[in-house]
């Protein structure tokens, strides 16, 4: 891609990966490989940084439920977003995943000011 060259830059000291892609693109199926290989394994971040959006166009009665992704994906959090239909649910999905986010820069931040004290 023509902007891999950019990747390092958005990758420095980043804490959390969402990955947003339609499900019903098997192209997309396989390129969220790809974004988890690079923007989460490689950094290394924990799966649990990394959160999934299937998004669901509008009209599109994707199945929601029977979507199963292969190893290493399907340890991820996935949510399915269909804005018409459930925007709230979403909303506190991501704000789930920003407070985990969260939760982990403290915890790393507690550990790094303790190894400096000792």
């Amino acid at each position: 891609s023509r902007f891999e060259t950019c990747w390092p830059a958005l990758m420095k000291d980043s804490h959390g990966v969402i990955i947003i892609f339609n499900p019903e693109l098997p192209s997309h199926l396989k390129e969220i490989e790809m974004w988890y290989s690079c923007f989460v394994q490689q950094q290394p971040l924990l799966d649990s940084q990394c959160l999934l959006v299937a998004h669901h166009k509008p009209g599109s009665a994707g199945d929601m439920e029977n979507l199963s992704l292969a190893y290493p994906l399907n340890k991820l959090k996935l949510i399915h977003s269909n804005l018409e239909e459930d925007p709230e649910d979403v909303r506190m999905e991501f704000i789930k995943y920003f407070r985990s986010i969260i939760t982990i820069i403290n915890e790393s931040r507690e550990r790094e000011e303790l190894s400096i004290i000792s």
